[in-house]
């Protein structure tokens, strides 16, 4: 199995970079034999991945750099990427020396969060064959981490190449996407994420297709649901919220419950990341039997508790754009009942709900609610209260 086979439905992009992954492995090689560079070359210093939620922009980029620093001894004659090298392997996992991964920790990536990064970016490759910077969330690069991002963009290293992950070419700067290849994903049909989950993950076909259904070809949302007996449960209680704001005391109280979901959601996750990172950093940090910490290690333990405090917020905002993503999923298949269409349902679990509200409301009244989602999910954007917002919206969704 390649690094390329798991990405799922982008054919196309697959070879494209496969094609730049088979010359950058060229460059290297004729500058390790000091030989002249090869004059017509697929590989540039930066690229942009853009495409739907779900398509795998953060899946893509790190399949791409895992063929970078693939050391496998076929690789002359197949597309590196063999999957199974060191080089592959621990660029895959995370813990390859010369490729770094940028996250968002809150809502945005600050210029503190890019310093190291960008100053790594000016070294040569210390084990590997590339330095490689992958930044998942190049959208919420601010001002001033933009600007450092384009810096470094603009004069690289010889061997550092940036790998930038973004919804669309409109969410970065016009001056780092001019700089880089642009590489658009698809959302991967519903049949192949099934697929995907059967093949790999071992789940039960009915079940992958399923939930590939419910998350319209979003890979790890699908993953989770299948995975995840809890967030198949929260996702459930979703859907069954238009069906309980009959009054204004039964929007009230499907608000708060919508929040408090989304907050034990992200509380979840959190806590799976929180109490490795804080372990790894305890450890790292030479703590003594017993949790006494060295002197002197006080400030960095904070540190660390501040960003994962960031991340907390960034986490519950995500989660609760989740549900109003499958409430907005709802009121679709309602518009799809009401019009007659011959679209496949996605929520198929909650046919009897749909059919209910598509016989008691009409197609203008379900357009104004999903406007009222949208509206939703622009206040969260702009740091309206979540309770307040989500309050607002199931007043809205009553009135229709």
């Amino acid at each position: 199995m390649t690094v390329w086979d798991d990405l799922v439905g982008q054919t196309r992009v697959s070879e494209q970079l496969a094609a730049a992954a088979r010359d950058a492995d060229a460059l290297v090689t004729a500058a390790a034999a000091d030989a002249p560079p090869p004059e017509a070359s697929k590989m540039t210093h930066a690229w942009l991945f853009t495409g739907p939620p779900g398509a795998g922009r953060p899946q893509t980029a790190r399949a791409f750099a895992a063929a970078l620093q693939c050391v496998s001894p076929d690789r002359a004659r197949a597309a590196p990427g063999c999957g199974f090298c060191d080089g592959c392997h621990t660029a895959l996992v995370g813990t390859h020396a010369d490729v770094t991964t940028v996250a968002a920790v809150g809502t945005q990536i600050l210029a503190d969060d890019m310093r190291d990064t960008v100053r790594k970016s000016f070294t040569s490759p210390a084990n590997g064959r590339w330095q490689v910077i992958l930044v998942e969330d190049a959208e919420r690069l601010n001002e001033k981490s933009a600007n450092a991002v384009l810096k470094a963009v603009e004069e690289p290293a010889p061997r550092t190449v940036w790998l930038l992950c973004a919804p669309s070419l409109e969410d970065v700067l016009p001056t780092i996407r001019s700089r880089c290849r642009h590489l658009n994903l698809s959302t991967p049909s519903v049949e192949a994420v099934a697929d995907l989950l059967i093949r790999r993950d071992g789940i039960e076909p009915e079940i992958a297709a399923a939930v590939a259904r419910a998350t319209q070809g979003h890979v790890d949302r699908a993953r989770r649901l299948a995975t995840d007996e809890r967030a198949r449960a929260r996702r459930a209680a979703v859907l069954k919220l238009p069906l309980r704001i009959e009054d204004i005391g039964g929007c009230l109280r499907a608000a708060q419950e919508l929040v408090d979901a989304a907050t034990e959601d992200s509380k979840q996750l959190a806590e799976e990341v929180d109490t490795k990172e804080t372990e790894e950093l305890r450890a790292a940090l030479g703590a003594a039997q017993g949790g006494r910490m060295p002197r002197g290690t006080a400030g960095v333990m904070k540190e660390l508790e501040d960003r994962q405090k960031r991340r907390r917020t960034r986490t519950q905002r995500d989660s609760l754009d989740q549900a109003l993503t499958d409430l907005t999923g709802f009121y679709r298949d309602v518009l799809a009942l009401q019009f007659g269409s011959r679209v496949a349902l996605a929520n198929m679990d909650a046919e009897d709900a749909l059919e209910r509200l598509a016989r008691g409301s009409t197609p203008e009244s379900t357009l104004r609610r999903i406007e009222a989602i949208a509206a939703c999910r622009d206040a969260l954007d702009r740091n309206v209260a979540p309770l307040l917002a989500v309050e607002a919206m199931t007043m809205a969704l009553r009135a229709g």
